[in-house]
């Protein structure tokens, strides 16, 4: 069986319990089309680089999958089917990655630095992107 990655992207107007539930209607697409989903995670409400549908929003969901393609394709035809998916993207992989992605890496990154003292900045100062004249607020 091949490996992919699939990301979408759904409306800003769905509620995070519905995209788990449309996450898990499409797990059950790919595992009755003979495979499996190996990760999935829910990355949130974020903010587009452009308008897409008239959302400027939207929450987006990754979706590790070992499977077929006969099982992925189905699952893309229901996708372009659904009214609440803004856009889809699969990727084929030579190997998946293990443990958290990239984003939600970056989303526990940011917590931790939120707690330093002198806010999210650090300590850098009145300075602003490496510049030598202070910020004006």
């Amino acid at each position: 069986m091949a490996l992919y990655e699939h990301i979408f992207l759904t409306r800003q107007d769905v509620s995070p319990q519905q995209v788990e539930e449309l996450t898990a209607q499409f797990t059950a697409v790919i595992a009755q089309g003979g495979g499996k989903v190996t990760k999935s995670e829910y990355w949130g409400l974020k903010s587009l680089s452009y308008r897409i549908k008239k959302n400027r929003k939207a929450h987006y969901t990754l979706i590790n999958i070992d499977s077929p393609h006969a099982a992925v394709a189905e699952m893309e035809r229901l996708m372009s089917i659904n009214e609440d998916i803004l856009r889809y993207m699969t990727i084929r992989m030579d190997e998946l990655e293990e443990g958290p992605s990239a984003m939600m890496q970056k989303r526990d990154r940011d917590d931790r630095d939120g707690d330093r003292p002198g806010g999210p900045r650090g300590d850098r100062g009145g300075f602003d992107r490496g510049d030598r004249r202070p910020r004006r607020f």
